[in-house]
């Protein structure tokens, strides 16, 4: 069962491969924004050594991070499982032998593949051009930040396949989609840390689990956790996915009651 789900990532990484200019201009227009955000915040902090607890080389380190988060797991793998319901598609697999979650799931790790190692080497890049990024000291520090990414995959993954399945209810995509990246970015910690926010809306982002796709691996990145608050985090994250991935599980039981198959 589980070498059928290995196949479908497989595939799901040719497909990225062999089509993709669609994630080429998503990544550079994604790489573009993270320029201008790090000479705008260059700027911010052209007469100031700390901004909020940030000094500039943990900010640089901050909106690598957010750079990482946000083009893993793309527009492409969230536009394959609204584009299966509005297409009809869905109703094929249906007949098929394997779980619709779980199927788009093989598929965004496959995705992931490839489009996390081409963000890896544009992230170097963007290293090399600004000097003097804060980094994690020790093995276990980065052991932990590799296993909060992962997590923050499922946590995003959790959050794309709820807002996917509401194209059940609607024939917009784009405006689901445009209002779950709006949401996502800023209860996450996207377009600024948390740190800057009031402590309200802290508190209220604490309490949800859009703080697992940024906040929480840029603060294990920046060592703002011990080892032990880190194991916390990541705990945090885990128990978020396995909620989020139950929610999808349940919205999909009653979103399927939708589809009527005409025909044989």
């Amino acid at each position: 069962m589980i070498r059928k789900y290995v196949t479908l990532a497989q595939m799901s990484m040719q497909n990225s491969i062999a089509y993709r200019s669609s994630f080429i201009i998503n990544i550079v227009g994604s790489l573009l924004l993270l320029v201008s955000m790090m000479y705008l915040w260059k700027a911010i902090y052209a007469e100031r050594i700390e901004v909020g607890g940030f000094t500039w080389e943990a900010m640089k380190a901050y909106l690598l991070i957010t750079f990482i988060s946000n083009s893993v797991l793309s527009f492409t793998s969230e536009g394959r499982i609204a584009g299966k319901i509005r297409d009809g598609s869905v109703s094929l697999d249906l007949l098929k032998p394997l779980d619709f979650q779980k199927a788009r799931f093989a598929e965004t790790l496959g995705t992931s593949l490839f489009e996390g190692t081409v963000t890896i080497l544009l992230t170097i890049s963007v290293l090399a051009f600004f000097s003097g990024v804060q980094m994690p000291v020790g093995f276990i520090a980065w052991l932990l930040f590799a296993v909060s990414l992962l997590a923050a995959l499922l946590v995003k993954f959790g959050v794309v396949y709820l807002a996917g399945l509401c194209c059940f209810w609607t024939d917009s995509f784009y405006g689901i989609s445009l209002a779950r990246a709006a949401i996502t970015n800023l209860l996450s910690g996207a377009l600024a840390p948390l740190a800057f926010f009031p402590d309200w809306l802290k508190s209220l982002c604490l309490l949800l689990p859009f703080q697992g796709i940024v906040h929480i691996p840029a603060s294990i990145y920046l060592g703002q956790a011990s080892s032990w608050e880190a194991l916390r985090m990541v705990a945090v994250q885990l128990v978020w996915g396995v909620v989020l991935w139950l929610l999808g599980k349940l919205l999909w039981s009653i979103a399927v009651k939708k589809v009527t198959i005409h025909g044989g």
